[in-house]
């Protein structure tokens, strides 16, 4: 810091006047030294952090991405999502089965038709023909419906 002896200056009434202090400092250096009491605090405050990728122990408890617990929320759709594909999956297996026992009956059915047409006359038609008709076109249908059904949102 530079001091310097500064003289006396006049008064409007053109007598000199004595300064009560006699030196003075300039503010260029005064201003260097604020910013440099500045820099030094600030440096002394930043001391208490740890440098780059060491950990902080002041902040161990605040939840990041990495030590949050998972929240439940999407937990619980997830878990509803699976139980509701599972569900769905069951269906279609119960479905797919459905229609594997309602075919083997079709053709069971169908067979059956033939030998007692084959049995019959050309002329007549017995009832239990015509019953075995009716029923294979009741089952034919429920086939055909059940394999149009899908069940689950797709």
């Amino acid at each position: 810091m530079q001091v310097k002896a500064v003289p006396a200056r006049k008064n409007r009434s053109g007598s000199k006047s004595q300064p009560s202090n006699s030196y003075r400092i300039e503010w260029g250096s005064a201003c260097a030294c604020l910013a440099l009491l500045v820099a030094l605090g600030g440096t002394a405050q930043n001391s208490a952090t740890p440098p780059c990728g060491a950990l902080r122990i002041d902040k161990v408890d605040d939840p990041t991405p990495i030590n949050q617990a998972p929240d439940a929320n999407p937990q619980m759709k997830m878990h509803d999502q699976e139980a509701k594909e599972l569900t769905y999956a069951q269906a279609n297996a119960e479905r797919r089965k459905q229609i594997a026992e309602d075919s083997a009956k079709l053709l069971k059915l169908a067979n059956d038709l033939k030998a007692e047409v084959d049995k019959t006359t050309k002329d007549t038609l017995s009832l239990n023909v015509i019953r075995k008709a009716d029923e294979i076109e009741h089952l034919a249908h429920s086939v055909k419906e059940k394999m149009r059904l899908t069940v689950g949102a797709s």
